[in-house]
């Protein structure tokens, strides 16, 4: 008998799709015809559109090409989900012990879904987005990829736009301040391609917060999360949104999320990375209206061999506008992150206020850590800064723990959970601290 190897070069180089996927799938859930079109125009293209490499600019520093495209492009399949399979700790009240809006995926479908009374009564809409795009065509159809994310925004924008899966609508309508946060968790148990969609709209004069979790069981074999996040936030309006990540090492995360707000708007957003092997989101506010506010707060950690890309965008679309940026970020072993940043102020658009920083923390000699902040004015009354610093673990305060008779695993850890303190604390649920806080503990010291 002879063995036949496959050699690593006969991989496929991008995502195997066909537009028969893209029919199939809006077939196989029963989706309204304008839904399907919108795919269908979206696959063509993505069809047209070549897959990033390292001579396009925002991809020059993020090689992927080492994902196994025919293991990765697989649409998961739930076989056997249940909600029993979820970290426990992922399912508890954000606050409190009453639960507000919750829903939990694993393998793309639905195994828990609750909304409280007391939300159903303001006259919330927290529900899947399929059954979103069925049962409230007239909100869903002008927002979804139309306003924030947009197909043409990128080849794997167009392929999401073609072929997600599964996701989540959020609608708080006018002057409703939601009353209990909404949360959701994705869990994956299985190699293979999640497409997942978050879409939340706060009408004018609104107030929620939207917790996402993002998470997947080990396995042995390549996957992909292609996915899209959209926020609309009217005027007047409040959101909060935290999404934290931590995926396992065999998954590759391509993520397009942008954020339009409105006047006198706020949007105060958190997001952590931990996981994955290869990691690229494109994080964008647009500030749309007179005396809107935007806060993006970014910290992840990176170890072993995982690569880490965050790129941002901060635009001023009107005059009068606030955006303040702050990410920190650790690497140590022979991981790589990548921070690239962006003010951008349209002409005319006077007496805006930006801000970034960028803030990392090298533990390893092996280790690298890029940051590059970046202004685009195009007005001449405004405000914009920009810094990005890097610094090594200090052994000052290392050796003060240490003379009070703290192990110096401990005291390395006290001094590295106090670097991301400040970030830490602008996470509204102290149970959720508490589990990013275990995260850091098992990336410094290796304990379970």
């Amino acid at each position: 008998m002879v063995v036949v190897r496959q050699r690593r070069t006969m991989a496929p180089e991008s995502p195997v799709y066909t537009q028969a996927d893209v029919e199939a799938l809006s077939e196989r859930y029963n989706e309204p015809q304008w839904l399907r079109e919108s795919r269908l125009a979206a696959w063509e293209l993505y069809e047209e559109m070549p897959m990033p490499s390292l001579q396009d600019e925002d991809w020059r520093r993020t090689d992927y090409r080492h994902i196994r495209w025919d293991q990765a492009s697989p649409i998961v399949e739930a076989n056997g989900a249940s909600l029993d399979i979820v970290p426990q700790e992922n399912l508890e009240p954000l606050s409190g012990e009453e639960q507000g809006g919750f829903i939990v995926f694993v393998d793309g479908k639905i195994v828990h879904y609750e909304i409280p009374e007391a939300l159903k009564a303001q006259g919330v809409i927290f529900t899947d987005l399929q059954t979103a795009c069925r049962e409230h065509t007239e909100i869903v159809r002008p927002r979804l990829m139309t306003q924030a994310v947009l197909p043409g925004d990128g080849k794997f924008a167009a392929l999401h736009a073609a072929l997600w899966t599964y996701g989540v609508f959020v609608y708080v309508p006018r002057g409703v301040a939601a009353q209990l946060p909404m949360h959701v968790v994705i869990y994956n148990t299985r190699p293979g391609a999640s497409l997942g969609h978050m879409l939340v709209v706060a009408e004018d004069g609104s107030q929620a917060t939207v917790l996402v979790d993002y998470l997947s069981a080990e396995t042995d074999a390549h996957s992909a999360y292609i996915g899209a996040t959209e926020l609309l936030v009217g005027d007047n309006a409040n959101l909060q949104y935290v999404a934290l990540q931590d995926w396992n090492r065999e998954t590759f995360e391509f993520h397009h999320q942008r954020a339009r707000v409105g006047r006198d708007a706020n949007l105060d957003w958190i997001v952590g990375t931990m996981g994955g092997q290869v990691v690229k989101q494109y994080l964008e506010m647009e500030l749309d209206g007179q005396g809107a506010f935007g806060r993006m707060s970014g910290m992840f950690f990176a170890d072993h061999d995982q690569l880490f890309d965050h790129d941002t965008q901060q635009i001023h679309n009107a005059p009068l506008t606030t955006s303040d940026l702050l990410f920190k970020g650790a690497a140590k072993d022979r991981a790589r992150t990548v921070w690239q940043g962006m003010i951008k102020s349209l002409p005319q658009m006077q007496k805006i206020d930006g801000f970034q920083a960028s803030r990392n923390l090298l533990l390893s000699d092996e280790a690298r850590m890029d940051g590059i902040p970046g202004l685009e004015i195009e007005a001449d009354d405004v405000r914009c800064t920009h810094a990005a610093t890097f610094g090594t673990l200090e052994e000052e305060p290392v050796f003060y723990l240490m003379s009070r008779g703290i192990p110096r695993a401990e005291a390395e850890l006290m001094v590295i959970e106090g670097f991301f303190d400040e970030l830490l604390e602008r996470i509204p649920f102290e149970r959720v601290r508490e589990r990013l806080r275990a995260a850091l503990d098992r990336k410094i010291v290796g304990r379970e």
